[in-house]
């Protein structure tokens, strides 16, 4: 539904804004009411379908690429390896470079405005890709199509954290994330049964999996400007009650996105984020995963040609894989918020890679290198929302949280830049030797730095408590945000 206009009994949205001032945490615990629990409820059916299907069709509009090179396109356009890395690379710097001021705007402009307007424009570009002659025009496309997409997934993750307490938040995030997960295998499934377009319209199969992915992302966006809820205050399928449960609920965890005058932007704000030792361990972590997640998503169908499989049915496996990815993303999140464990799930996530890249090394079984997919996508999958989930929970008030997310997704996307040089050109198919190498040393050093990370807050927590033990909160300054010692640490 539309969240313009006031249903019928509800609360001013403004004035639930105001009088929700938000902090750390507050100092009586905000009741849970078993009756206003199905509010949860009511946000996950008609807020999560829909923020899990932009980050579906974002991440399928910018990875189709490695579909439609199995189909032809690579051949057709006259690209040798080296430009078909390029043309990945060209996606990435803008996506990069627009991630954090989407982000900054992203409150002011309101989620429900510019979330829509990015997907459709993107949604346009990716059907321009399906009528492209030239290597160039393919270059102009993927540079417009990064630059509208880079503040989708930061983007996501704060506006979910306007609607859920920390503690509730990965599952949520884990949802649409996995999504991801779908797309590799929902797009592998689709590109079998679009190349069978072949000759079309006088276009080739490859042209046609850009186009009709495309359009369906524009009707989607266009719809989803009724469909998206600016803020819990806003939601028109809450009540009155539920929308001051919900608010209460949120302010309790330290949420953002409910009171102006600690919201409100402040380029202070912006560079506390950049001086926090846990956000630049986790920037670290996003860099390393996100040259995983991008490494397997662009190449995994090219990987399973090479096994031996024909480009049809080299679509067609690349299915399997992700699919089990999806399930273990699933319940690695709900293990995650039921116990509060996002460090320990990132490092199980990482030890999955490191079974299947060493698998994959180890063995002159074709068969074995493809089951070691199973591990490899599990596992980099996997980590994603944990860390995603990670840094926005451990980051306050909201133009610091903005910023941190921000750079976690900034670094992600450095990533995926390395990814398509790495299996692109710089690592020779079909086997890929030396990126499976790299990717390896990756995932040892990703568990690493995530078992440092974990340690830090822990140890930050303890000294925190020590502070609440001998003070009280009325001692302490205001504005200090994650650095108050009534902020705990996700761990």
């Amino acid at each position: 539904m539309s969240d313009t206009g006031k249903s019928q009994g509800s609360p001013d949205p403004e004035k639930l804004v105001e009088t929700s001032s938000v902090g750390t945490s507050s100092d009586s615990p905000a009741p849970v009411d078993p009756t206003l629990e199905k509010a949860w409820r009511k946000i996950d059916m008609w807020v999560l379908p829909v923020v899990a299907m932009f980050y579906l069709l974002s991440f399928l509009d910018r990875t189709n690429l490695g579909n439609a090179r199995v189909a032809g396109l690579q051949k057709d356009l006259k690209m040798t390896n080296k430009q078909y890395s390029i043309a990945l690379t060209v996606t990435y710097v803008p996506y990069i470079v627009a991630e954090l001021p989407s982000n900054l705007l992203l409150k002011t402009v309101g989620p429900n405005l510019m979330l829509p307007t990015m997907l459709t424009l993107w949604g346009v570009v990716t059907t321009l890709q399906g009528v492209v002659k030239t290597y160039h025009g393919l270059l102009a496309c993927r540079f417009f199509l990064g630059l509208l997409e880079g503040g989708v997934f930061p983007g996501l993750v704060l506006y979910l954290s306007f609607f859920y307490p920390r503690q509730r938040l990965q599952w949520r995030i884990s949802g649409f994330f996995s999504t991801a997960s779908i797309s590799g295998a929902f797009s592998g499934l689709l590109a079998f049964a679009i190349i069978n377009m072949n000759g079309v319209g006088n276009r080739p199969g490859w042209a046609w999996i850009f186009i009709l992915e495309g359009l369906f992302t524009v009707l989607f966006g266009v719809s989803s400007y009724f469909t998206l809820p600016r803020s819990p205050a806003h939601a028109r399928f809450l009540t009155a009650k539920e929308k001051e449960y919900v608010i209460a609920q949120l302010k309790e965890t330290g949420a953002t996105g409910l009171d102006e005058d600690s919201d409100k932007f402040s380029w202070r704000e912006v560079g506390r984020a950049f001086m926090l030792p846990q956000v630049w361990m986790l920037a670290v972590i996003f860099f390393l995963d996100g040259t995983l997640v991008y490494a397997l998503a662009y190449f995994t169908p090219s990987i399973v040609q090479g096994l031996g499989y024909t480009a049809a049915r080299a679509q067609l496996f690349s299915v399997p894989p992700f699919a089990a990815a999806f399930v273990v993303t699933m319940v690695a999140a709900y293990i995650s918020d039921r116990y509060h464990c996002r460090g320990y799930v990132s490092i199980f996530s990482g030890i999955l890679c490191i079974i299947g890249f060493a698998m994959y090394l180890a063995s002159h079984s074709f068969k074995v290198k493809y089951g070691s997919l199973f591990f490899t996508i599990s596992g980099a999958y996997c980590a994603a929302p944990s860390l995603s989930t990670w840094g926005a929970n451990n980051a306050a008030p909201h133009t610091r949280r903005a910023t941190a997310i921000a750079i976690g997704f900034i670094m992600t996307n450095s990533g995926g830049i390395l990814a398509t040089w790495l299996l692109g050109s710089l690592s020779a198919p079909p086997l890929y030797t030396k990126a499976t190498i790299t990717l390896l040393v990756f995932s040892v050093v990703m568990v690493i730095v995530t078992a440092m990370n974990l340690y830090y807050l822990w140890d930050q927590n303890k000294k925190k408590a020590e502070i609440r033990a001998t003070t009280t909160r009325s001692d302490e300054q205001p504005g200090l945000g994650d650095r108050s010692a009534w902020f705990i640490y996700n761990l």
